[in-house]
């Protein structure tokens, strides 16, 4: 693997200007930005500090080869040529996922299938053995993307996905995928040292990454990589990555707060904060609260509101008739609590704004998946009907 080896970076739909954005204050310079990701030109030590310390990506994959295509033999062909033996041991398992953009190839299915047979069957001619796949688990992951006309064969150096940071036992009903909950902190303007609320919690996604970032935590330090199976790992230059660099963290209160109308929500937040590697003297300065959203007040200086509504039981609607009756509560204690505040809300009801009554400075399509959303953005402002607030309000609490 040379230094200037290419790599792609995805990440969730949406989030790829600020992907870029980010790498470049990680030192990784970024060439083309495209739908789903961003493409780099990176060394080794890079590609580990991606991995490492991106909250956004979703991998981060090594292209081994490209080449135009006119059939699934052609691709077949073009994984046979590939030394697979100098990336990897025949006794590691492996898994081979394909995606495509506007390909002739009828079934991708069958191309996936043509790729991991030429993979067997190139290490079964040069060691007289095939490797064993591994759907659920693999030690490799191969992945293959088709246009039109070329195809792109990558390692992926990640393993596990990297939304996945090795902290969460405790999740409630969806839990918001990591690098998501990042992208949409990233994109809402927050940062360290500005007071932040989450009044719909759930298992505490938004207020784990916070806390991560004020302290300098590295999202990937508590998990492993893909890349520690390959034979080009270099053990040293992945220690030197590891050293966390030199960091001032906030002195004092960090001024983060999450409440949920559901009890063992707060549970499981406080629960993750700790395996997320927060200190307990910092665990004691947030603030985890019981509460139904409609009752929040503030309890810091005007900051940051970011929430992404839950649905189903948990959205606790007591004494609201409907979730638009709950929405339109919450607008009004926004309105006339939370006047110089800004909120974001991440939401696939695209008629949300009109439950909350509230107008949007700013609409950010966003994906949760497959799942269309907006990141909707409220500057809020004092309301007509908000009396003066008092000087110093009680806590979060019912």
């Amino acid at each position: 693997m040379t230094a200037g080896a290419h790599w792609f970076v995805p990440c969730p739909r949406g989030l790829e200007a600020v992907l870029a954005e980010e790498l470049g204050e990680l030192g990784v310079a970024t060439g083309k930005i495209v739908q789903g990701g961003v493409h780099l030109g990176a060394s080794l030590a890079e590609a580990y500090r991606v991995n490492l310390r991106s909250r956004l990506a979703s991998r981060v994959l090594w292209q081994i080869a490209r080449a135009p295509y006119r059939s699934e033999d052609d691709i077949y062909k073009l994984a046979l040529r590939q030394p697979w033996g100098d990336w990897f041991d025949v006794d590691l398992t492996i898994r081979v996922d394909v995606s495509a953009t506007r390909s002739p190839l009828r079934s991708l299915e069958f191309t996936t299938l043509r790729i991991k047979d030429a993979v067997c069957d190139h290490l079964r001619s040069a060691t007289g053995r095939r490797p064993s796949v591994d759907t659920r688990a693999p030690d490799v992951r191969i992945y293959a993307y088709l246009d039109e006309s070329q195809c792109t064969l990558y390692l992926d150096t990640s393993g596990d996905a990297l939304f996945k940071r090795g902290w969460r036992t405790e999740a409630g009903e969806a839990p918001l995928r990591e690098n998501l909950a990042a992208g949409v902190l990233r994109l809402a303007g927050w940062r360290p040292g500005e007071p932040l609320l989450d009044p719909m919690c759930g298992s505490g996604s938004f207020i784990v990454e916070a806390a991560q970032t004020c302290l300098g935590i590295a999202p990937g330090s508590q998990r492993r990589f893909g890349f520690e199976k390959l034979k080009t790992f270099d053990s040293d230059l992945w220690a030197t990555e590891q050293v966390r660099p030199p960091f001032e963290s906030l002195a004092g209160d960090p001024h983060l707060a999450a409440s949920d109308v559901a009890g063992d929500s707060i549970v499981q937040t406080r629960a993750n904060l700790a395996r997320a590697g927060v200190p307990a003297d910092v665990l004691e300065l947030i603030l985890l609260k019981q509460v139904d959203a409609r009752h929040i007040r503030p309890t810091t200086a005007p900051g940051m509101i970011v929430v992404n509504p839950p649905y189903g039981q948990r959205i606790g609607l007591r004494g609201a008739s409907d979730e638009g009756s709950f929405f339109a509560e919450f607008g009004n204690t926004l309105k006339q609590r939370f006047a110089g505040w800004r909120c974001s809300i991440l939401s696939a009801d695209l008629a949300l704004q009109k439950k909350l009554r509230l107008a949007p400075s700013r609409r950010t399509p966003l994906y949760n998946g497959a799942i269309e959303c907006r990141l909707y953005r409220f500057d809020l402002v004092e309301g007509s009907a908000r009396r003066s607030a008092p000087a110093a309000l009680p806590p979060i609490e019912p």
